[in-house]
């Protein structure tokens, strides 16, 4: 609704009507993300991640995993930086590439530990003598064939649903790529960023006042707009991938994921289309008056402490660009200094803007009955 009030703005008054909206809890799995770092760097360690580095460092890291868990390894290639002297890549789906071998550490992340996909990969990369590393729920088909595998087992403690679970699955790669010489997240910088987190929860918290809580904020500007969610480095450009996932996931939302400057040679046209309010013709006396304050293109742009200069000059030329045409803007700002520092304040910010845009729109965050219907479409084949 490009910034006006809605009739779900209620729902969000109140700590006891957000409750009631949200009986998963999914904004108390959002909040535990700092006590995440802090359980999984101790799993991680106890498990003997830095054993990944005994037979020095790896051609190149490929993680595989689906949805929430897979996400852990765009968060690790950001983190590691576009300066990192080892690749970084993400596999969702079946098939590992075939320039994957024995050269290479393959990291399967599965926050149930039976994710077919990533099982798949596991045992291809296995069967080609890959060095391996294991992140995911115990007693599982992931534990089990890690145990066959004689490879390191990172035990995950789910929060609840795996993309509330990021942290905790995200944190063990971390620690493995410190080991290897590939970041430098040391303790302290995984305790700053867990501080940090529990600064946004408390800014974000459900008792605080719509008018002071950010993400409360950003969820009412958003309702019954289309967002485009625009990074502004790498690292903000996954934050902005994880938006759109949050979106779709939390409040059963469309959004559309970008970085710059790939959008501005492409996304930017959609300011002056369908959705445009540039695109409405104000003599147009047939045309619905409902449509023009319903529905429009929503710029949100995840904005990093680092940019380089021709992208910061293109960012503010596109925010110009959008209020002209009548889209509406949002900007959220990274905080902290350290790669890891920002990456997990935008994300956090996300996490709790789809979480209150869910409730604000009467949606119950947690469940993803869509995904449950099609797997057993998928089963019964």
């Amino acid at each position: 609704m490009s910034g006006g009030l809605f009739p779900g703005a209620a729902r969000l008054e109140s700590a006891a009507a957000i409750e009631d909206a949200d009986p998963g809890g999914m904004l108390r799995q959002v909040a535990s993300s700092a006590a995440q770092i802090r359980e999984a760097r101790r799993a991680a360690e106890e498990a003997g991640v830095a054993a990944v580095a005994d037979d020095g460092r790896p051609r190149a890291i490929v993680v595989t995993g689906m949805g929430g868990s897979g996400i852990s390894g765009d968060v690790l290639a950001a983190v590691c930086g576009t300066g990192c002297p080892v690749p970084i890549m993400t596999v969702r789906g079946y098939t590992l590439p075939g320039w994957v071998g024995a050269a290479d550490l393959v990291i399967a992340v599965s926050c149930s530990g039976g994710t077919e996909e990533t099982l798949a990969v596991a045992v291809e990369a296995a069967r080609r003598g890959c060095r391996l590393l294991f992140v995911g729920c115990t007693d599982s088909p992931l534990a089990a064939f890690a145990a066959q595998s004689r490879a390191p087992f990172v035990p995950v403690r789910s929060v609840g649903q795996p993309r509330a679970t990021l942290w905790g699955l995200t944190v063990p790669l971390l620690v493995a790529a410190r080991s290897l010489g590939l970041s430098d997240t040391t303790d302290d910088v995984l305790e700053s960023a867990a501080a940090l987190l529990e600064d946004v929860a408390h800014r974000c918290r459900p008792a605080s006042e719509p008018f002071v809580n950010p993400a409360k904020r950003i969820a009412m500007e958003l309702a019954g707009d289309l967002p485009f969610v625009w990074g502004t480095s790498a690292s903000a450009e996954t934050a902005a991938y994880r938006m759109c996932c949050q979106l779709n996931e939390n409040a059963k939302y469309p959004g559309v994921f970008g970085g710059l400057p790939e959008a501005n040679h492409n996304q930017v046209m959609a300011f002056d289309g369908y959705f445009a309010s540039s695109a409405v013709d104000p003599d147009d006396f047939f045309r619905d008056r409902e449509d023009d304050a319903e529905h429009g293109l929503h710029l949100v742009v995840m904005r990093d402490v680092e940019e380089h200069p021709q992208v910061a000059k293109r960012r503010e030329a596109s925010l110009e660009l959008a209020r002209g045409r009548g889209v509406a803007v949002t900007e959220i700002m990274a905080e902290g200094r350290h790669p890891l520092e920002r990456i997990a304040t935008l994300i956090a910010m996300a996490d709790y803007v789809t979480v209150y845009l869910a409730i604000a729109l009467g949606v119950d965050p947690t469940p993803v009955p869509a995904i449950q219907e099609l797997k057993a479409r998928i089963a019964e084949r």
